[in-house]
């Protein structure tokens, strides 16, 4: 790792980021010489971002840390066409106001993660749809079309996955990589952005925009994608069985956010550490080197940390005194993810829908699934009666527990 002469690249080499890249001895030079600004995209197809996109957001940090500059772009311009990379059928089309809002959405975790402001290397943040809107159709062929050939776009992993599924690709979608080149020429132009970042699954849409600055202005760019993150079991990063881990704290509670990283696998450890936190890597190898039940010390610092920076150092606290009263204790913690409901005195409401409304699962019959294994409990004994109704003697300190085994809890309040 140590011939890399800049901070950028070492830290992101030693900590696991790079997968693919243009010349990294150029970009290197680039990044030991002066101040490199560089960029990575996030669509606004959701009102939050989960944290597969962390490790994007992350290297940003990297980049922040080094005395570089990072460029947040906003897809508020590509996310009304919808990236086809990694899916299997188109994306919903999303409304003007759909967009807007989740724009607002996904700059949460930026805030906490980034210092944006107007400093030489403060982040700053940029929305596509400033250039691509004012684009006249015919203008836009005329000017950029020339520089893209369909064969070469038939070589790239994303079409050739859609098609070899035999799913439909519309002209759509396959104008996304032309917008996505436009955006990095864009950019240099007006930031002289010199390098973006991304998945590995983004790498042909980067490979053009890194091709149309050379064409168009004979500039020289770069191109640094990562790894898919995938656990140790194969999975991929930031799926669960109860779905996606969102990074905004009004989507996935700081409790569940710090349980996540505290599950990971044993075999994960050091190298979450490496992505996901800011440890150093001469800590991270006396954390990973654990063995046994001390490994489980290394998980509660892994979660701390990577709770701490995303949700705050009390939430953190919180999370982890939870967790003690939770498994420890037998008790339940206060930073426990909360249901409020109605209807206690009238015994309405059944205990099974609380464990759907609190998100324990996904349905009424999912639940009666975890009963027959007895998973299924209400202040940690086990729920045999499907119709039980949520009654005053089930409440204790003013709420219920709900358990689904042994690491999924949640409490009902009556209101």
């Amino acid at each position: 790792m140590s011939e890399y002469k800049s901070e950028l690249l070492r830290t992101l080499v030693e900590r696991g980021y790079h997968f693919q890249s243009t010349d990294l001895d150029a970009l290197d030079k680039r990044a030991n010489d002066g101040v490199v600004t560089g960029y990575i995209g996030f669509d606004a197809t959701a009102s939050s971002l989960h944290v597969g996109s962390l490790v994007q957001i992350m290297m940003l940090r990297r980049m922040q840390q080094a005395g570089h500059k990072p460029i947040i772009l906003l897809g508020g311009g590509t996310t009304k066409i919808g990236d086809p990379s990694g899916k299997d059928k188109s994306r919903s089309m999303l409304s003007e106001a759909q967009i807007e809002a989740n724009k607002q959405g996904i700059l949460k975790p930026f805030e906490k993660l980034l210092k944006i402001g107007d400093g030489p290397t403060d982040a700053i943040v940029v929305d596509n749809d400033e250039w691509l809107s004012e684009f006249a159709y015919l203008d836009f062929l005329r000017t950029f079309g020339p520089h893209f050939t369909i064969n070469r776009m038939m070589t790239f992993e994303s079409v050739k996955m859609r098609l070899e599924r035999e799913q439909p690709l519309t002209f759509l979608e396959f104008n996304y990589m032309l917008l996505q080149a436009v955006d990095y020429l864009e950019l240099n132009r007006r930031y002289d952005c010199g390098l973006q970042l991304g998945g590995g699954d983004q790498w042909g849409n980067i490979i053009n925009g890194v091709e149309l600055c050379r064409r168009m202005d004979q500039k020289e760019v770069h191109a640094f994608t990562t790894p898919l993150i995938t656990t140790a079991s194969g999975a991929k990063m930031g799926k669960t069985a109860e779905g996606a881990v969102w990074l905004n704290d009004d989507m996935l509670s700081p409790y569940e956010y710090w349980q996540f990283w505290r599950n990971t696998e044993d075999a994960d450890v050091g190298r979450f550490m490496r992505l996901f936190t800011d440890l150093s890597i001469a800590e991270i190898s006396e954390l990973e080197a654990l063995e046994g039940a001390a490994i489980n010390d290394a998980k509660v610092r892994l979660a701390n940390e990577a709770t701490t920076m995303l949700h705050g150092a009390q939430a953190a606290r919180d999370a982890e005194d939870t967790a003690r009263q939770t498994f420890t204790q037998g008790g339940a913690g206060g930073a426990l993810p909360t249901v409020e409901f109605e209807g206690l005195n009238g015994g309405e409401v059944t205990l099974i829908s609380l464990f759907v409304e609190a998100g324990l699962a996904g349905s009424n019959g999912e639940v009666r699934r975890h009963m027959k294994s007895g998973a299924a409990k209400v202040n940690d004994v086990a729920l045999s009666d499907p119709y039980a109704k949520a009654t005053a003697e089930l409440v204790q300190d003013g709420a219920i527990k709900l358990s689904i085994g042994k690491k999924r809890h949640a409490l009902a309040k009556p209101v």
